[in-house]
């Protein structure tokens, strides 16, 4: 008895069929292949961050009595991206504390505000003074260009600048 319900496969393979969305006269037409590639577009310059430029725990205010005490005893100076309270300490060295507040945005531009005001800080920490420095940032920080930051944040701290000899 003859099986019906088989069908006819032929053992011979047919040819893959060609991808569409390209020829292969034109893959990977711009690409290069090997270690002899060309590096990417962009400054080959770069900025070395020297070991007393980092941004390191001893340069961080962490505890919220810290902040507390600036908040209360240190001088407010508001501005348009940020609000800084100023307090000299006795430590020999400056520090930031940062607040950013959901009112700010999310996570994501919270985050780039933190970013910007740490290097900043980072930069400019061996011209300051002996100060504890908290920012509070207001909604525009994370959306304001790096330089319009730096100089607003270097004139509000000028009365905290090291003096030059």
């Amino acid at each position: 008895m003859e099986n019906h319900h088989e069908a006819h496969v032929p053992t011979e393979q047919s040819s893959p069929p060609q991808d569409a969305r390209l020829s292969r006269a034109h893959a990977d037409e711009e690409r290069t292949t090997g270690p002899e590639a060309a590096a990417g577009q962009g400054s080959q310059a770069f900025d070395r961050v020297t070991p007393d430029q980092r941004f390191r725990p001893p340069d961080r205010i962490r505890k919220r009595s810290e902040y507390k005490t600036i908040y209360d005893k240190g001088q407010r100076i508001p501005s348009s991206h940020f609000v800084l309270f100023v307090m000299r300490n006795t430590l020999g060295r400056p520090r930031l504390g940062i607040t950013v507040t959901k009112r700010v945005g999310v996570a994501v531009r919270r985050n780039r505000a933190k970013r910007l005001l740490r290097e900043i800080f980072r930069r400019h920490k061996s011209e300051l003074a002996h100060v504890d420095i908290v920012v509070n940032g207001r909604p525009s920080l994370p959306g304001a260009m790096f330089r319009e930051l730096e100089a607003e944040f270097l004139a509000r701290l000028r009365p905290f600048r090291r003096r030059s000899a």
